[in-house]
């Protein structure tokens, strides 16, 4: 009997025949901790490992666009699906159809995931919160139109502050498409200024129910906006990403209502208070000025008016008097100082010496002769006396000897 030789590919097809057909590998779950994962536009490829082997394991897009949380090596998680051969690498896989992370559950940790992330990226920083307008002209309500969140929310924004005209822009809260049509409307009432202050939310219900409210493209799309957003999610326990990144976080839509505008009850009682104190404060300013007027009317420039011009001609002529006197006392002093001066001036003046017998010489040039040397013989000098002088011609000069 001749043997038959089977190519590779033929085996491999045999091999997944015989997997394909067992019913117990159809549907399998198979616990173990996450192990060199890596997602691909063509699929997520990964390991599961325990302690005593390794399942290599693929998910599909179809099945991996449905994880509600990020899958991260070490994580230990439960997985659904079938075991058949890849025949190309001849190595036999589990194809996953579901994953479940093992102890926590599955939206509590995706909710998890992505609050670490975006707190990471800085979406939940006090620095990017906007304050909430005073006074709101026009607000949006993104919400369910058909739901008692927003008749909750009209009724009380109608009852504290009627001057605020209320828009409802009608999204899905709950279910796949919820986020979408979160997301569009967010978008919607920025990119047309459809009002001052956005309140989005809906009433309360289980975390699955809740659930669009913790996307990430609903979160990113309020940290987008430039219009002020008041998260009114559920209940007072319930707590959703979209109350972090939100401007302000109401525990319930009833109390977003009463967060977005005042009272008219506080106002009116503002207002009055306010105009008693202006009024308590113009008695006292008309008090005063009465006072001023009083005195004034006393002033004797009120009651005669040519008094004014009587004072200020006295202050004349005693400014008049005054510049007078001590002109002439600054002339005194000025003479005697010119007095004090001409007598030290003429103490000084050669007259003075001259006449007291002394003479002064000048050569030829008119320079004064100070020494012997300065003049020779036969030279003609000028001698100047105490009451002429003399033209004088040197016969000899010499130099005196001693003191004589």
């Amino acid at each position: 009997m001749e043997q038959k030789v089977y190519s590779v590919s033929e085996i491999n097809q045999v091999v997944k025949r015989l997997l394909d057909n067992q019913p117990d590998l159809k549907c399998v779950y198979v616990r173990g901790e996450l192990s060199n994962y890596k997602m691909h536009p063509t699929g997520h490829y990964f390991s599961l490992k325990d302690a005593d082997g390794v399942l290599s394991c693929v998910m599909y897009p179809r099945q991996s666009k449905l994880l509600r949380f990020r899958p991260e090596n070490g994580m230990k998680v439960i997985l659904r699906g079938r075991i058949s051969l890849f025949p190309r690498s001849g190595a036999y896989q589990l194809y996953c159809e579901t994953m479940t992370p093992e102890g926590a559950g599955e939206l509590a940790l995706a909710f998890a995931q992505l609050k670490a992330r975006l707190y990471k990226e800085g979406l939940f920083d006090p620095e990017h919160k906007k304050p909430l307008p005073r006074f709101p002209e026009r607000i949006a309500l993104i919400t369910a139109a058909t739901g008692d969140a927003v008749h909750d929310m009209i009724r009380i924004l109608r009852r504290r502050y009627p001057l605020s005209k209320v828009l409802v822009l009608s999204v899905r809260v709950q279910g796949p498409s919820a986020p979408e049509s979160l997301v569009r409307a967010i978008r919607y009432a920025n990119q047309w200024n459809v009002a001052d202050l956005i309140i989005t939310g809906r009433g309360g219900g289980s975390m699955e129910e809740l659930w669009a409210f913790n996307d990430e493209q609903v979160a990113r799309a309020i940290y987008d906006s430039e219009i002020p957003i008041i998260s009114a999610v559920g209940h007072e326990p319930d707590e959703t990403i979209a109350d972090y990144v939100a401007d302000i976080r109401a525990s319930t839509p009833s109390h977003a209502a009463e967060l977005a505008v005042p009272d008219q009850k506080d106002l009116q009682r503002w207002l009055r208070e306010t105009q008693v104190r202006l009024e308590q404060v113009e008695t006292a300013r008309l008090a005063v000025l009465r006072h001023r007027l009083n005195v004034l009317a006393e002033k004797r420039v009120l009651r005669d008016q040519m008094a004014y011009v009587q004072d200020k001609r006295m202050e004349l002529l005693h400014v008049q008097q005054r510049i007078g006197d001590l002109a002439a006392g600054l002339l005194v002093r000025k003479r005697q100082q010119l007095s004090v001066l001409g007598a030290s001036l003429d103490a000084m003046s050669p007259l003075k010496v001259l006449g007291r017998g002394y003479a002064m010489a000048q050569g030829p040039s008119g320079n004064i002769l100070r020494s012997w040397k300065d003049a020779s013989a036969g030279e003609q000098v000028t001698v100047t006396l105490g009451d002429g002088g003399l033209r004088c011609t040197v016969e000899e000069s010499y130099e005196r000897k001693g003191r004589a």
